[in-house]
């Protein structure tokens, strides 16, 4: 399945998600932690007051979970049953790299994420070996002697867009899996989650979530690649009839990677979701990379690809943006701006004002 092209409501609904936010700073720092919209805080408060009431009930927040498994599987273009829900991409990555040959290689980009990362190289003693190139040298550097090529759709550091074409044409070409991890990515860059053994994102950026929530996808063709190392009850075919004894029953798809989930986090996400999904994936894209190229044109930059914009600034720069109300966040010596569905064009401009002569 894939997102539907934009229509000429898309600006409408757009607003109308706009008006689910309501931050006293110019925030720019999606990357690191996104803005809850006013429903998922209203679901949470109502969650808690339920719990704090004695009337809170164990298979109640089933219904977050499955909203949520079933929005985030629109978002990427796949089925629910291809998706898993957990708690942290490392965790989903560990899964990946407990199941690799001894003597795998592993390419990845220099400078990747380290919830990427280390996993694989957790693994050095089963003489598993993790070879980094330049992200943009990453599909001409595949090999027939690569197992896994193991790296995030969009850096983290940077905003850099890995090339996901040409990745997919060069894996193809040599049977190497991919892991993707789609965490910077999915919410405003259109990703389409089947054309990839496995991928990983966390909820709490990009898709609005609470922390606490992380997705994966696993390609039908890759699922008996894996062991459920952490199944427990929830990675049950119908988990509230596998909570006690053998046999072990587990789901038919991805779902057999489930781990129980952190209840008020999902009630949380189920709704960030639905916003994300009523406005479409191409019209998030559209608007987040429009208004980072507004910001870019404003400073003197020329247009990029990416809702991230990372900059070499001046030290003091972060203090003169707090001092503002701009938030953004330092990463890698640089500062780094995200523009995100809570954003508008008055949030580009202010933060092209604070930074005017400072970009470097």
């Amino acid at each position: 399945m894939t997102d539907a092209a934009p229509t000429a409501a898309t600006p409408g609904r757009l607003r109308a998600a706009q008006a689910e936010f309501a931050p006293e700073t110019t925030y720019l720092n999606t990357a690191a932690v996104g803005l809850p919209p006013r429903s998922t805080v209203r679901a949470v408060q109502e969650a808690l007051g339920t719990w704090q009431a004695g009337r809170a009930h164990a298979p109640d927040y089933d219904r977050s979970v499955a909203t949520a498994r079933a929005a985030y599987a629109g978002l990427v273009g796949v089925e629910p049953s291809d998706v898993a829900i957990g708690s942290t991409v490392s965790a989903f990555a560990g899964l990946v790299a407990a199941a690799l040959p001894d003597g795998s290689e592993v390419l990845t980009a220099s400078g990747e994420f380290t919830s990427v990362l280390f996993p694989f190289l957790a693994q050095a003693a089963r003489g598993v070996r993790v070879r980094e190139v330049p992200l943009e040298a990453l599909p001409d550097a595949v090999t027939p002697a690569t197992t896994l090529v193991a790296v995030s759709a969009v850096q983290s550091a940077d905003g850099r867009v890995a090339d996901l074409d040409e990745l997919t044409r060069a894996t193809g070409a040599t049977g190497t899996r991919v892991l993707l991890d789609t965490t910077q990515a999915v919410g405003w860059l259109p990703v389409d989650a089947g054309r990839f053994a496995y991928t990983t994102g966390g909820g709490y950026k990009w898709l609005l979530g609470p922390r606490g929530t992380c997705f994966a996808t696993v390609r039908a063709d890759a699922l008996d690649t894996l062991v459920p190392h952490s199944a427990g009850w929830y990675a049950g075919d119908d988990p509230w009839t596998s909570i006690y004894g053998t046999p072990l029953r587990l789901a038919p798809g991805a779902r057999r990677f489930d781990v129980s989930p952190a209840w008020l986090s999902w009630v949380g996400q189920a709704p960030a979701l639905e916003l994300l999904s009523g406005v479409g994936r191409e019209a998030l894209h559209e608007h987040a990379v429009g208004l980072a190229d507004r910001f870019r044109a404003a400073v003197g930059l020329p247009p990029g690809n990416s809702a991230i914009v990372s900059l070499a600034v001046p030290p003091g720069t972060d203090a003169a943006l707090a001092a503002a109300g701009v938030v953004g966040g330092m990463r890698a010596g640089r500062l780094r701006l995200a523009f995100h569905l809570p954003n508008t064009e008055a949030d580009a401009d202010r933060a092209a004002e604070v930074l005017a002569g400072r970009v470097r």
